[in-house]
């Protein structure tokens, strides 16, 4: 697994190679630095700590200065931990960039989603509303009639109104669409959660891709209906 942490920039277009307008969302992703590595013998699980966007020292505790000048780096706003295949060769002080991923690869990107205040069961939850017309009153977009007779209580999960975003999102198996590693940037396709410079988390997908064959599925007996033509051969010789 691949991970890096970074910022979302803001969305964009890209053209590809046939003309076709792709829809991206740049990142600044890193540098980031390896404010600690855990090891097995030591922990029971191979894994490095990174850290981004430096930040001055007066916005930290004591116990965070702690940890990072006993590593040796400067203060950072974001630490992370991540199970990184390559964790046993990183060392404490080394730098992971953007180059880290490369174009086509797929990736998960996790963020804290925009927030909306206090909503109501229409927004927040995509509930219908009553007819507008013959006097339907001032409820239109309420909630309604939510209890039941027999257990005379509302059951949990209900939806209704409250707040509403500011939650930690993550949308997956987006592909990279360019990589720039001289300005640390990285084009995923489609839109991902957070607001303009937002921090994010950038991972390998979870996600299996199959290779698909070309022509897998079509059968070769003449007395099947294939893909190639629907009507059996034996249909069309009568």
């Amino acid at each position: 697994m691949k991970a890096i942490i970074g910022k979302k920039v803001g969305m964009s277009q890209i053209f590809d190679a046939n003309g076709k307008v792709i829809p991206v969302t740049v990142i600044e992703a890193g540098p980031c630095v390896v404010t600690q590595k855990k090891t097995v013998e030591k922990e029971g699980y191979a894994s490095v700590q990174l850290g981004y966007e430096d930040v001055p020292e007066r916005k930290l505790t004591k116990p965070e200065m702690g940890h990072l000048n006993k590593a040796g780096v400067a203060p950072k706003k974001y630490l992370r931990e991540f199970d990184l295949d390559n964790a046993a060769e990183l060392n404490v002080g080394d730098i992971i960039k953007a180059d880290t991923f490369k174009e086509g690869d797929f990736v998960d990107v996790t963020g804290t989603s925009k927030g909306h205040g206090y909503q109501g069961v229409v927004k927040r939850h995509g509930a219908g509303r009553t007819p507008m017309s013959h006097g339907g009153g001032p409820v239109h977009r309420h909630a309604g009639s939510m209890g039941v007779i027999d257990p005379a209580r509302i059951f949990k999960g209900k939806i209704g109104a409250g707040q509403m975003g500011c939650d930690q999102v993550t949308i997956q198996n987006l592909d990279i669409v360019k990589v720039d590693p001289e300005l640390n940037l990285i084009a995923v396709r489609g839109a991902i959660p957070g607001h303009k410079g937002s921090m994010v988390v950038i991972k390998s997908t979870v996600k299996t891709h199959r290779v698909k064959n070309a022509g897998a599925g079509i059968s070769n007996n003449p007395q099947k209906a294939s893909g190639r033509n629907p009507q059996k051969a034996s249909a069309r010789n009568k």
